[in-house]
Parts: structure tokens; C-alpha cells; sequence
């Protein structure tokens, strides 16, 4: 028995038609997402919006990761992923993506947010990985005290 670490790993869903506009996707541990409407017509995420969900979820789980070992703890966490999608042709292509952190806490240190922000845009998130090559990613963030509106 090693202790190699693989160098590739298949991910997998599996995706099933509602037999209307629906499609629920789901993980091997059970979670879905729905991906357009229901039976009932209740709106779920879209395919392209997915993508950004996927990229707020990715650096956000990092930033946080990378703030509690510095016991750093935000009390409350948001981020604003915004992607310009190109409308002129087929397919609908994201050309640049926006990023807005937004944390709020009593004695948030900007050098260490600053760090974390940084550590996972250029180093941890793979969807930011993969996204960046279709388009550039800018981001900025900002620290509020508790309570502090947006």
C-alpha cells in the first residue's frame, strides 16, 4: 500500500429529466439541484448560473478554510459573483466574471482577508481555475462591522 495521492479524479453527477423543463441533478451523496422549472413551474438555477454559483461556492469554502486557521472568523459571509455572458452567437459564452466579497465581524484583519481572498483566487478554487480561462476574473472585497448594511 502507498501513499501516493492520485493525479486525476473523475467527478460525477447524474442528471435526470422531469419530462416537462425540468432537470434535477444530483451528487453521489444524495444532494440536487434543480435545473430549470418543475412540474409546478417553480424556477430553479440555470445552467449558466449554476457556473457562478459553483465559482462563490468554491472560493468561499476556501476563504473560510484559510480564516479560521487564522481564527478569523467571520460572522456573517456573502459573495456576489456577477459573469457577462456574450449574446451575439452561439453559444452564449461568459467573456469576464465580477467577484464581491463581502464579510462582516468585529476584528476582521484586512491583510488577513486580503490574504485568504488571495490564496484562493490565484491558488485553491478550481472553479475559478477553470473559469478564468474563459474569461478574466475581477474581484474586491470589503469588510463591514456586524449589522452593517451591504
Amino acid at each position: 500500500m502507498t501513499d501516493e495521492k492520485p493525479t486525476n479524479v473523475w467527478k460525477e453527477l447524474v442528471t435526470s429529466w422531469d419530462g416537462a423543463e425540468g432537470f434535477i441533478s444530483e451528487n453521489k451523496y444524495g444532494a440536487k439541484m434543480l435545473i430549470g422549472k418543475d412540474k409546478d413551474g417553480n424556477l430553479g438555477i440555470g445552467p449558466m448560473d449554476a457556473l457562478l454559483a459553483g465559482l462563490a461556492g468554491c472560493t468561499m469554502y476556501d476563504i473560510v478554510d484559510i480564516l479560521r486557521k487564522k481564527r478569523q472568523i467571520p460572522v456573517e459571509f456573502k459573495v456576489r459573483v456577477r459573469g457577462n455572458q456574450r449574446l451575439t452567437e452561439y453559444p452564449y459564452l461568459y467573456t469576464a466574471f465580477e467577484v464581491e466579497y463581502l464579510l462582516w465581524g468585529d476584528n476582521l484583519k484586512d491583510k488577513d482577508v486580503k490574504q485568504a481572498v488571495e490564496l484562493s483566487e490565484q491558488k485553491y478554487c478550481s472553479v475559478g481555475g477553470t473559469l478564468a480561462k474563459a474569461g478574466p476574473i475581477h474581484s474586491t472585497y470589503r469588510i463591514l462591522k456586524p449589522g452593517e448594511p451591504e
